[in-house]
């Protein structure tokens, strides 16, 4: 006697009788030609069985026409398992096909459609019966490439009686995977990258802003090597506390990125623990924020010990709270009833060699904290004046320095392209020098826990004679950013340190009086109101006036006007 292993039924199944739930599990014996979208004999008994029940029946076939999951649903609808046995990764269709029945012989669903959209089957059918059961219809719909002519992902074809329903599925299923792969393709071409991301912004500010917001983001993407294939901005009197945007709305998002061909869904607002899972059950698709787009730039740019210890200090604290699994019920820690037996879960374990994982690198930072402080004492026994350059990321702080000092600190027009502090010697006429040092970028949201991490690297200012905030005087929101800069140096509580902006990048402000001669004005008269000397980093010839400044702010009591062209200053390391 032949044997059948019997597999798991997905969905309600409170209720059934014996011989319903038999009648189902027999449903994982049949067989579906490979050239047919479902057979005629289970399609009819899948019919049977949604009458006798009162409930939706549906299948789940794989591509060698094997029924590899059964679902039960309620009168009007059913819910699709985990389909941990095939994942959707980076393929174009899942390479399962939904067949299912509708109870009063509706057509295709809403909710048919987002699971089709969603989980990326390669189509879906319903099976409508007639009133009295006499007469079988079947309906479906598939997934098409994005096309300007429609918005929707998806074509819905009309019902038709399964009797004269023909569907070479085999042929079928080439043609769409080959016409999705080609719309991918373009998208990758236009693209140019590995990791593809559309950027999401749900906010309460105004449109300006949130788009401001959103080029920064775009930005910072780049700069971490992804391709950005769109946009999307909502603005809402409040945030929905659990998919920040309306969960019709997630739905769209995620179809559309799906469409596009999308790895990841990348937010400029920062998700709580709680937001991240319940986005991530709705697709498969990496679901990150700005903060964790900043840990992992930081993370791939940190070259020093210092800043590598910072690094993963920062991303582990971020980690930590959003470690997820069953909760508390089988940890020993919680004790008393319930709380004994098998002891600490593997959550658990990963949650204490997180901490313990923090605390050696908290020491280590106190340590290496220690030997900066010491640099720090020299450098202020040896009497000479301390500039530290601070501004905002991608503002050319190191292009400055290496106008300045002629070295060769790392510099790219990328954000963050600096996150490890570099100190160098700027000597001018009779022996006079200052020692200036470069420091990371500010940005806005910076995280909290890389905020405290870099604290210890930001200690360089404290010692700090004098802060050069530079200021990139050709980006739009150059005053947005130069609040940013003084809003952080307040929390770091340098707010009363002396400063001197500057207006770098003074050859692209001259190149806006005939394109844009309003921006162009809007510039001259900030900089007027700011007391700022504007460079050029690029230019060591327009520096003239900032070196005559630091002159004489250091040395006011004599009189020595700058006589040596920059080039022919020494330079040498510090460190």
């Amino acid at each position: 006697m032949r044997r059948f292993f019997i597999r798991q039924l997905h969905g309600n199944l409170t209720g059934l009788k014996k011989s319903q739930i038999n009648g189902l599990e027999r449903l994982y014996r049949r067989r579906v030609p490979v050239e047919e979208v479902v057979s005629d004999e289970l399609a009819w008994r899948m019919a049977e069985l949604s009458e006798e029940t009162g409930r939706q029946v549906g299948v789940l076939i794989g591509r060698s026409g094997a029924v590899e999951y059964v679902i039960v649903g309620d009168e009007r609808s059913l819910l699709i398992p985990e389909l941990s046995d095939f994942p959707l990764g980076r393929k174009l269709l899942r390479g399962l096909r939904l067949v299912h029945t509708h109870l009063r012989g509706e057509a295709i669903t809403s909710d048919d459609l987002s699971d089709l959209a969603l989980l990326r089957f390669d189509l879906i059918a319903a099976l409508l019966p007639s009133l009295h059961g006499q007469r079988l219809d079947i309906q479906i719909a598939h997934l098409v490439p994005p096309s300007p002519r429609t918005t929707q992902p998806y074509t819905i074809e009309r019902p038709q009686s399964l009797s004269a329903f023909t569907l070479d599925f085999g042929p079928f299923i080439s043609t769409l995977e080959a016409s999705l792969k080609e719309s991918r393709q373009e998208s990758r071409e236009v693209a140019g990258a590995t990791e593809r991301g559309i950027l999401i912004s749900v906010t309460t500010q105004s449109p300006e802003e949130a788009g401001d917001s959103l080029d920064e983001l775009q930005e910072l993407a780049r700069t971490a090597g992804v391709s950005v294939l769109d946009r999307v901005i909502q603005r809402q009197k409040s945030i929905n506390p659990r998919y920040l945007m309306g969960e019709g709305k997630m739905r769209e998002v995620v179809i559309r990125a799906l469409q596009l061909g999308a790895t990841l869904l990348l937010f400029d607002q920062e998700l709580s623990p709680a937001q991240v899972r319940s986005i991530s059950r709705m697709t498969e698709l990496k679901v990150i924020d700005r903060s964790q787009l900043i840990l992992d730039i930081f993370a791939r740019r940190a070259k020093s010990l210092d800043g590598k210890v910072q690094v993963e200090l920062a991303q582990l604290k971020y980690l930590l709270p959003r470690l997820t699994g069953k909760g508390v019920q089988m940890s020993r820690l919680m004790g008393g009833i319930g709380g004994r037996g098998p002891g600490e879960t593997k959550l658990e374990i990963d949650r204490r060699r997180i901490r313990d994982r923090i605390a050696r690198l908290e020491r280590e930072l106190e340590e290496l904290s220690k030997g900066r402080r010491e640099r720090r004492r020299k450098r202020v026994k040896a009497g000479l004046p301390i500039v530290s350059i601070v501004g905002y990321t991608n503002a050319g702080k190191s292009t400055l320095l290496n106008a300045l000092t002629r070295s060769e600190v790392f510099t790219e027009n990328l954000l963050f392209a600096t996150l490890d502090t570099a100190t160098r010697r700027l000597r001018f006429p009779r022996e006079r020098e200052v020692i200036i040092t470069d420091t990371v970028g500010f940005i806005r949201s910076l995280p909290k826990s890389l905020m405290g991490a870099f604290k210890a690297t930001l200690e360089e200012l404290q010692d700090s004679d004098l802060l050069i905030h530079v200021v990139d005087a050709a980006n739009p929101r150059f005053e947005e950013q130069i609040s940013q800069v003084d809003a952080i140096l307040e929390e770091l509580e340098l707010g009363d340190k002396p400063r001197l902006l500057v207006y770098n990048k003074s050859d692209l402000v001259s190149a806006l009086r005939k394109k844009d001669p309003v921006s162009f004005i809007r510039v001259r008269q900030a900089g007027r109101r700011y007391r700022a000397i504007s460079v050029s980093a690029l230019d060591r010839t327009s520096l003239d006036p900032l070196l005559a400044e630091l002159e004489k702010l250091f040395w006011a009591g004599e009189q020595d006007p700058w006589s040596i062209p920059p080039e022919e200053f020494p330079a040498d390391d510090v460190e």
